[in-house]
């Protein structure tokens, strides 16, 4: 099993959203995060003043899922978040040890 981390911009979260279900892909973790990489922030003007924004708000998809399924999810958050502009974000694939489902128990593939 995998861990898939997206660092997305805010404004994408729907159209990833239902990409994600078209493939299959329901259960997700979405958080409203700030943050910043090699954008650095943005310049803002403010009654003739600028103003520098070095933390940006962005949104933090987390799937757990199995192993066959990663990039197919990967995909299509990359074909629906991506603008071409730096700050579109990151993803992050990481393996998972263990499952547990808290209802029934259940444990492994059975419990994502």
């Amino acid at each position: 099993m995998k861990k898939i981390l997206a660092i997305i911009r805010p404004d994408k979260l729907e159209a990833v959203k239902n990409a994600l279900e078209k493939i299959g892909c329901h259960g997700m973790t979405v958080r409203d995060v700030k943050g910043r990489g090699r954008q650095l922030g943005v310049t803002e003007n403010y009654r003739g003043r600028d103003y520098r924004i070095d933390i940006l708000p962005k949104t933090e998809i987390e799937i757990v899922t199995r192993e066959t399924d990663v990039e197919g999810i990967v995909q299509a958050i990359i074909e629906t978040a991506k603008t071409g502009d730096i700050g579109d974000g990151k993803i992050f694939i990481s393996s998972v040890e263990e499952v547990i489902r808290i209802r029934t128990g259940e444990r492994g593939d059975k419990a994502i």
